[in-house]
């Protein structure tokens, strides 16, 4: 058993000699959190249980079995973090399609999961949920969640092939006139994305693309390579604390429906994008 206090965040582990059929009471009297911030802690995702390896969240009490180990990351800024509220596109029962917006993430980590598209999509739609995709933090857009583990394999497969194709909008820093394709590396793997500008004026530009592969931050690197970087890139980009959330957003989605061989195709309106795309909507309603 070790204890490592740091501030309020904090993380707490117990290996249990013998079954332990209260594990909430455990943690509440190991530590010095209420039995209420113990289940909160565990219903959004900080508690794991298991042996070895083989850890899974556990999300209400349950018997724990001798030789289990339990494990508790109480960060209080993230317990406390409300997610921003993403919207159902398309629900095709094994599988559904949402808006994420910004701010909200693919995925949890040990801290915790819900603000995450994945748990959000699993509670509301009562289904468990499995990510075979990622969007950034800071990128709002199209996102797959699968709800059955076979079509999740197989939507995995469809990205892995490059089968599902996304395009994205951005805007971008200064006056972007020429198609361009960019080549460069990133993490030593290769990378290509297609840079389409739809229009400009002196100080951004609107630009669509699309991308041959999903390397981390891929768009994000590749226009701040090109000297455009996009507006609001805080990591890649010269964003100051007060400018505009990231302005980049997966706009359209296509693909052949693993299950029913039907085309899936969307496209998001203008009304439907982050509102700073709305001058543009003449010409992304042509897109």
């Amino acid at each position: 058993m070790h204890n490592s206090h740091h501030a309020d965040t904090f993380e707490y582990h117990h290996q249990f000699s013998s079954p332990s059929n209260d594990p909430i009471s455990f943690l509440a009297s190991a530590t010095e959190l209420s039995k209420q911030q113990v289940k909160q802690a565990m219903q959004k995702g900080a508690v794991w249980a298991g042996t070895g390896k083989k850890l899974k969240q556990l999300r209400r009490n349950r018997q724990l079995e001798a030789g289990c180990g339990l494990h508790l990351y109480y960060n209080p800024i993230v317990l406390a973090s409300e997610p921003p509220t993403p919207t159902l596109i398309l629900d095709k029962q094994d599988y559904s399609i949402w808006y994420k917006p910004y701010g909200m993430y693919t995925q949890g980590s040990k801290w915790g999961d819900h603000c995450t598209i994945a748990r959000w999509a699993g509670k509301h739609l009562d289904r468990p949920s499995f990510i075979v995709h990622r969007l950034d933090r800071a990128t709002s857009g199209l996102i797959i969640v699968a709800h059955a583990k076979r079509t999740a394999a197989a939507l995995s497969e469809l990205f892995s092939e490059r089968k599902i194709h996304k395009r994205y909008l951005a805007l971008c820093q200064g006056e972007l006139t020429e198609s361009t394709t960019v080549r460069a590396e990133i993490d030593s793997k290769n990378a290509c994305s297609h840079l389409h500008p739809l229009t400009t004026d002196k100080q951004q530009s609107l630009v669509c693309i699309d991308i041959e592969t999903g390397r981390k931050h891929q768009i994000r690197r590749h226009l701040a390579t090109i000297g455009h970087p996009i507006i609001g890139d805080r990591l890649h980009g010269q964003a100051q604390p007060g400018d505009p959330d990231l302005q980049l957003v997966a706009f359209h989605l296509d693909f052949i429906c693993p299950n029913t061989q039907q085309t899936i195709d969307i496209t998001l309106k203008p009304k439907q994008l982050p509102t700073s795309f709305l001058r543009y909507e003449v010409i992304i309603s042509t897109l």
